[in-house]
């Protein structure tokens, strides 16, 4: 249970917030659990105030700490970044090699269903028509964000199980818990929260319950699902399910719904990429010895400003004895607490498609471009940010001698991150390119976008059509979104927006090893009897269907090149297997070069019943 009470609730009492907490637990903790006889359960409406609203939300974010951990490690530990020290658990073991059974602390799938019940008793019972004496409802804050949790919390399931009992009501007795309810899969839950989500006032996309700035030393305004990031997961999800071609008007809305997030996140401001989180050799560096490095703070930063990088959190206890202590510390670092034991290390595919990229580094004419040596040693050599978050060191113990040891920065919280803004960008790029805008797609990693860069260097490159839809939907307005030059490297500047890649591989708008084919050709013909121009709708199309298979290649590396260790590894590959000719191979094959291109882990993908969990002898699972 997380037991906080925000700033505007101080006047309440610890002991009320227990009680309201002991009294919300509609749970279903036993929920489909085999054998059971026992469903916690409470058949009193009690949402009639605020301070009840605040505390059932509160305590369906304490139901949310305990599958907090498995967000991550599910969505890590099956992919391809990263392998297991011998010092890991056998669940953490199982979970990796895809044969985690009932008892795995990883596989259970009541945690997810006692957040559930809990969402479904608020939003059946919250009094959505209540105003205060300021004529503004009291409850809907909360009810747009146990909605929003709901929706989250199921797309977790389905991608996790792939089928799963569907349940929009609360569980209030041991009757209910034994009828036999719909199962959904993947697409058609989806589908679902598309639907539910759309009834949300459009107010709420952007507001959320304020409890305030200290809330255990956390910003309540991180505890929160932001609608059109969940639309624009959803979308990219229900598309993937169908392939590219009959998923394309899904990425479309996809696309648009990541767009209106980072278009509406700030009142009067603007979301950029921002230029500051970035690990970069100095301009005519050419001694090798200590990149600048602005990117590995971001990850201990969760303040709440305008920019700030994180955008959402599932906040953990500080203390194991609290009851729900994040243990991704110790397993990732070496720390006093595991012994210095780590149960998770970066594969060797990790360390080798960060080795591979060119580092451009600008000279101090500001014109040219020369490239970092490629065989740096401790990381240094290719993109910069692996080496920004992770280091190897050793310590001396007296009994035990020499300790090798590690730290990998993006787990010194105790909080769990789930959402951040780079994220949304590279999301939105996916999108992009899915709905047929590749080269606008590859400008977010290039380049950053602006309406400059967008004017000049995608417009004259594309159909009319594909113009259209872009200038009809498309706006990163220019005095808003100055992008990074390569001369503000070396004078400074205001530039606020940069292309992805460059955050660890120097200023890529440069590099000539990260181009895009055709990406300078104009698609027209000349027409000599009249002197013409004319476009070339089958040259356009060739360029087109090139460019969106190399930059979905470029977004799949540069979301393991951002993203990788937090937890979104194993669902882009899935995703991206979807949209695959042969997705059973495509996932195998990505899996099983954990330890490095051309080794294999032994797994086998090919048969997709194996890429979900399975719970209960047929219950849940695919």
């Amino acid at each position: 249970m997380i037991h906080i009470i925000s700033k505007t609730a101080k006047e309440l009492t610890s002991l009320l917030f227990v009680v309201c907490s002991l009294l919300f637990s509609v749970a279903c903790s036993d929920f489909f659990e085999q054998e059971s006889e026992n469903v916690v359960y409470s058949s009193e409406d009690h949402l009639s105030n605020w301070s009840d609203s605040v505390y059932s939300v509160m305590g369906i974010l304490g139901k949310m700490q305990v599958i907090a951990d498995r967000t991550i490690l599910l969505g890590e530990v099956r992919g391809d970044l990263v392998t297991l020290t011998n010092t890991a658990s056998a669940d953490l073991r199982e979970l990796a090699n895809f044969n985690a059974d009932d008892d795995n602390i990883y596989n259970q799938p009541r945690d997810y269903y006692a957040i559930i019940n809990n969402c479904n008793y608020f939003i059946e019972h919250a009094d959505t028509a209540l105003k205060s004496n300021r004529n503004e409802y009291i409850f809907m804050k909360e009810y747009a964000a146990v909605k929003a949790f709901r929706a989250w919390t199921y797309l977790q399931l389905a991608l996790n199980y792939g089928s799963v009992p569907f349940i929009t009501k609360p569980i209030l007795t041991k009757e209910e818990s034994e009828l036999d309810y719909p199962r959904y899969d993947l697409a058609q839950i989806c589908q679902y929260f598309i639907d539910d989500l759309a009834t949300l006032p459009a107010r709420y996309d952007n507001e959320f319950p304020g409890y305030g700035d200290d809330v255990r030393s956390n910003h309540s305004h991180h505890f929160f699902f932001p609608p059109n990031i969940l639309r624009g997961d959803l979308y990219l999800w229900l598309g993937s399910t169908m392939g590219k071609e009959a998923g394309k008007p899904y990425f479309e809305k996809a696309a648009l719904c990541y767009y209106k997030y980072i278009n509406e996140r700030n009142t009067n401001s603007y979301y950029a990429t921002g230029v500051n989180n970035r690990v970069m050799w100095s301009a005519g560096e050419t001694s090798w010895v200590s990149p600048v490095d602005m990117y590995m703070s971001q990850f201990s930063n969760e303040s709440f400003t305008a920019q700030s990088e994180l955008i959402t959190m599932i906040p953990g206890d500080s203390i194991r004895a609290e009851g729900n202590y994040s243990e991704l510390r110790n397993l990732f670092n070496s720390r006093e607490e595991n012994n210095y034991q780590v149960s998770i290390l970066p594969s060797k595919y990790i360390e080798q498609l960060s080795d591979e990229q060119a580092n451009c580094v600008i000279t101090n004419s500001a014109n040219t471009a020369t490239y970092a040596p490629s065989n740096l040693t401790n990381h240094k050599a290719g993109d910069l940010r692996l080496w920004s978050v992770w280091t190897e060191s050793w310590k001396n113990d007296d009994i035990l001698g020499r300790i090798e040891t590690q730290y990998i920065y993006k787990y010194n919280t105790r909080n769990v991150h789930i959402y951040r803004r780079t994220m949304i960008y590279l999301r939105l790029a996916e999108a992009l390119n899915l709905a047929g805008q590749p080269l606008l797609a590859f400008k977010i990693l290039e380049r950053g976008l602006n309406d400059d860069v967008i004017t000049d260097e995608v417009m004259p490159y594309i159909s009319k059509s594909d113009s259209a839809w872009v200038d009809d939907n498309i706006n990163f307005s220019t005095t808003v979104y100055p992008v990074l030059e390569a001369a503000m490297l070396i004078q400074g500047g205001q530039a606020n927006t940069m292309g992805v890649h460059t955050r660890g591989s120097g200023f890529t708008p440069m590099n000539d090893y990260y181009k895009l084919d055709y990406q300078d050709v104009l698609p027209y013909n000349f027409v000599e009897e009249d002197s013409t121009w004319v476009f070339d709708d089958a040259l356009y199309a060739d360029i087109k269907q090139r460019q969106m298979e190399q930059v979905d290649s470029l977004i799949l590396n540069e979301n393991a090149l951002e993203c990788c260790f937090e937890g979104t590894r194993y669902y882009d590959l899935m995703r991206f297997a979807m949209r695959s000719d042969n997705p059973g191979r495509f996932l195998t094959d990505h899996v099983n070069q954990r330890g490095g291109v051309g080794t294999s882990a032994g797994i086998d993908l090919y048969n997709r019943q194996n890429w979900y969990l399975h719970w209960g002898n047929g219950k849940i699972g695919f």
